[in-house]
């Protein structure tokens, strides 16, 4: 046996946080949607020498608070559906510790049944877990709200022209002019002005064939990366984000404006329609479609 297979094998100390139960919306079923159930977290960090045990010295260890600090920071980036994905953030966020080899996550449902479903994943340093490559920052991108009659314009694909040779944009749209059919829970009535709004973003995909929809984060980055223009269809990234807008208003502006700072947009150029109420650090202009076209 080699010296490496010797060190690889030699048992190391762990550090654990167990039975750490959190309230959290996660899930792919829509009855987990806009709903909290009781996840547990059990997390043991394997730590290559014990300096800090020897010298009885707190900076010489691996904090405990770094593990509940690791899982805290997992749940906060967006809302996840699966318990893999969400073990996999963690390992990801712990091993880049010095003094972390390797890390055993287990994650566990306890409301979905008379017994917990849950996943356990281990990742080793010398095998870290995939992460999606981030793309090289570009110019920032602009946005821009249409209104209904914006989209039918005839004079809307030469402005199109000249946006697509400003760099990227991203095409955001209000609701059709048909009301939309009512719900009396709150959660239906949030996904159905999500989908209204989807559906007036086909109809502007439909003027021209540089208006591709997009509803992933990833592939909207993607896209921006590439200086492309795209149509927001937003009910993805609402649904699956942790710090959405007011659950109970789904407008187009105040939304524009959300996701525009969450892509931190150059502009958010509204034409044809109100600017949004929410305060942002986005620069906001208002522009007639006359102006504008």
């Amino acid at each position: 046996m080699n010296t490496e297979s010797q060190i690889s094998l030699a048992p190391r100390d762990r550090i654990m946080v167990r039975d750490y139960v959190l309230d959290v919306e996660i899930g792919a079923f829509q009855a987990e949607r806009g709903t909290t159930q009781r996840v547990r977290f059990n997390v043991e960090v394997e730590v290559a020498g014990a300096d800090g045990a020897a010298t009885d010295d707190v900076d010489g260890i691996l904090s405990y608070d770094t593990i509940v600090d690791a899982i805290g920071q997992a749940l906060s980036e967006e809302r996840l559906n699966l318990l893999e994905t969400l073990a996999e953030r963690i390992a990801a966020l712990l091993l880049p510790e010095p003094r972390a080899a390797r890390v055993h996550v287990q994650i566990e449902k306890l409301d979905r049944g008379p017994f917990d479903l849950g996943v356990k994943i281990v990742r080793d340093r010398r095998a870290p877990p995939k992460v999606d490559l981030q793309l090289e920052d570009g110019p920032a991108p602009r946005f821009v709200l249409l209104s209904r009659e914006a989209v039918a314009d005839p004079l809307l694909p030469g402005f199109l022209d000249r946006l697509a040779q400003a760099g990227p944009a991203v095409l955001c749209v209000t609701a059709p002019a048909e009301p939309a059919p009512d719900a009396a829970i709150a959660p239906a009535r949030r996904r159905i002005a999500l989908l209204a709004l989807e559906q007036q973003a086909w109809v502007l995909a439909g003027r021209d064939p540089r208006c591709v929809v997009m509803d992933s984060r990833t592939e909207i980055d993607w896209a921006l990366g590439k200086g492309q223009m795209l149509v927001w269809a937003p009910s993805k990234t609402v649904l699956d984000s942790v710090d959405s807008p007011d659950r109970g208003a789904v407008e187009g502006p105040e939304l524009a404006a959300w996701f525009a700072e969450q892509l931190g947009a150059c502009e958010l150029v509204c034409i044809g329609v109100p600017v949004p109420q929410t305060p942002v650090a986005t620069r906001i202009l208002k522009l007639d479609a006359k102006d504008a076209f």
